[in-house]
């Protein structure tokens, strides 16, 4: 079953928090620590994606164009977080690290930017489905 909207809301910001707070940590670790919280999340995104994936199979067919592109979005995070998997193995060299980590710190801070306007669509998507619910209970009171 989907969950309410104020479910999903309260869980987006449970993992934003998380987030925030596995970034903090991070920052004051280990390699070795680092690497194994970057290895739960990457097992939690592709958990969450396959969530997604499901909840996106689900959709009935009037909303098939809207969410074709967000299922192409999921598989190319999916190749993504593969391809990321094959290059570590390959960045022992410095140089080649340090822009590693300069590519990896725009693609979060990208993440971070798409995560915000995904939510400041949410909250559009929500005004409208209250919006709409509140039309049909007018309608049907008229």
């Amino acid at each position: 079953m989907v969950k309410r909207l104020s479910e999903q809301l309260a869980d987006l910001s449970v993992r934003a928090k998380s987030a925030e707070d596995t970034m903090s940590a991070a920052q004051k670790e280990a390699h070795d620590k680092v690497a194994a919280r970057k290895e739960q999340a990457r097992a939690a995104a592709v958990a969450a994606m396959d969530t997604v994936n499901k909840e996106i199979q689900s959709v009935s067919d009037s909303a098939t164009k809207s969410w074709s592109a967000a299922r192409a979005k999921i598989a190319s995070d999916m190749n993504s977080l593969k391809a990321d998997v094959a290059n570590m193995k390959h960045d022992h060299d410095v140089n080649r690290a340090a822009k590693r980590a300069d590519r990896a710190e725009q693609e979060a801070s990208f993440a971070v930017d798409y995560a915000i306007a995904s939510v400041e669509q949410a909250k559009l998507a929500i005004l409208d489905a209250i919006d709409s619910r509140l039309a049909a209970e007018e309608a049907k009171s008229a």
